[in-house]
C-alpha cells in the first residue's frame, strides 16, 4: 500500500512533550474542518485566547497565501495544522479533560490520506526588529526536512525549480500595555505534488525527496526546531540566520524582475533579510513589503 494513502496517526503527545517546556500552556487540537487555520487562530487571538496551540484540521476550505493567493486543501485527505502561542489552554498528557477538539491528553488522532500538510505557528513575540522572520521560518523548515531544499525569497521552499512549500505570516495586537504582538505563521507543504494547472510555478511534493514520508512524520520533524528558531529570532533577529539562508538561496546570481519592473541579479540577503539585487544603477535592497520577485531571462550585473 502507498504509505501516502494510509491513515495518519498524529503524534499529539510527542509534539506536546517537545514543545510544552518551550511554550507553557501548550496544547494540540484536531478539527475535522476549518476555513483557514491562520484565520481561526487570528479569530481566537482577537477574542483573547492567548495560550499556545498546535491546531490540526482534516480539511481547510478557504486557505490563504501571500498577496491574497488561495491555498487549497482537499477533503479529508488534506491536513492542515496551526501552532499558536495565543489560542488555547493546554492540559497535561494524562489525568485531565482535554479541550474540545483534542489536546495533548489525546495522544494520537487519526485522519485519512494526507497529500499535503498545512500548519501555522502562532507566538506572542516582541522582537526588536521583525524583518526577516519569514526567511528564518523557511530556513528552519528546510533544515528539518532535507539538505537539498532551497529557499526562494521571501517565503517559498523549492525543489528543482518547483514550489514545495509556502509561508504566510499575520499578526494581531496584544494587550495595550504589551510590547509584543501575536503572530500566526502559516506553512503549507505538498507531500504529493498536486496538479499544476493554472499555477505560475510547477509544484513539487516532499515524497519525491523523502519517499514514504507522511504528514505526522513531517510535522514532528518540523515543530520543535521551528519554535526554537522563532524564539532565537525574537532574541537575536535575523542576523544569526543569514549565512545558512544564503547557502540555500534559490535566487543567488539569478536574473530577477521586481514588481516595479526593475531588473537585476539577486545577490543574497543582508542581516535584516532584505534581498540584495544588483542593477545597472547599483545594488538595491528589496523588502518583502515592497515587491514580489519573478525570474527572468536577461543580462547579468554580477560585477556591478
Amino acid at each position: 500500500m502507498n504509505p501516502m494513502l494510509s491513515p495518519v496517526r498524529w503524534p499529539c503527545e510527542a509534539i506536546w512533550q517537545a514543545l510544552e517546556p518551550l511554550l507553557p500552556g501548550f496544547t494540540v487540537e484536531v478539527l475535522p474542518e476549518v476555513d483557514s487555520t491562520n484565520s481561526e487562530l487570528m479569530r481566537r487571538a482577537r477574542a483573547g485566547q492567548t495560550d499556545p496551540v498546535l491546531l490540526v484540521t482534516e480539511r481547510q476550505t478557504a486557505g490563504r497565501g501571500r498577496l491574497g493567493r488561495q491555498w487549497v486543501s482537499g477533503s479529508a485527505a488534506h491536513a492542515v495544522a496551526s501552532v499558536g502561542d495565543q489560542g488555547f489552554t493546554a492540559g497535561p498528557p494524562q489525568g485531565e479533560t482535554a479541550p474540545p477538539g483534542g489536546s495533548a491528553a489525546h495522544a494520537v488522532a487519526s485522519v485519512g490520506a494526507i497529500p499535503s500538510l498545512t500548519f501555522s505557528l502562532g507566538l506572542n513575540l516582541a522582537p526588536t526588529d521583525w524583518s526577516g522572520l519569514s526567511l528564518a521560518v523557511g530556513l528552519s523548515v528546510a533544515q528539518s526536512l532535507h539538505p537539498d531544499l532551497v529557499l526562494k525569497w521571501p517565503n517559498d521552499l523549492w525543489w528543482h525549480d518547483r514550489k514545495l512549500a509556502g509561508i504566510l505570516i499575520e499578526t494581531a495586537n496584544c494587550a495595550a500595555t504589551s510590547a509584543s504582538r501575536y503572530v500566526v505563521i502559516g506553512i503549507g507543504i505538498n507531500l504529493l505534488a498536486p496538479q499544476s494547472t493554472g499555477l505560475s510555478t510547477a509544484p513539487a511534493g516532499l515524497e519525491e525527496l523523502m519517499p514514504g514520508v507522511d504528514a505526522s512524520q513531517a510535522l514532528l520533524q518540523i515543530a520543535a526546531p521551528l519554535v526554537h528558531t522563532v524564539q532565537t529570532f525574537e532574541a537575536r533577529g535575523f542576523a544569526p540566520f543569514v549565512s545558512a539562508f544564503n547557502q540555500r538561496d534559490a535566487l543567488a546570481q539569478v536574473a530577477v524582475t521586481l514588481s516595479d519592473g526593475v531588473q537585476g541579479v539577486a545577490q543574497g540577503v543582508d542581516a535584516t533579510g532584505a534581498l540584495l539585487v544588483a542593477t545597472p544603477k547599483g545594488v538595491q535592497r528589496v523588502t518583502s513589503a515592497e515587491v514580489s520577485v519573478r525570474l527572468q531571462e536577461g543580462p547579468r550585473y554580477d560585477q556591478l
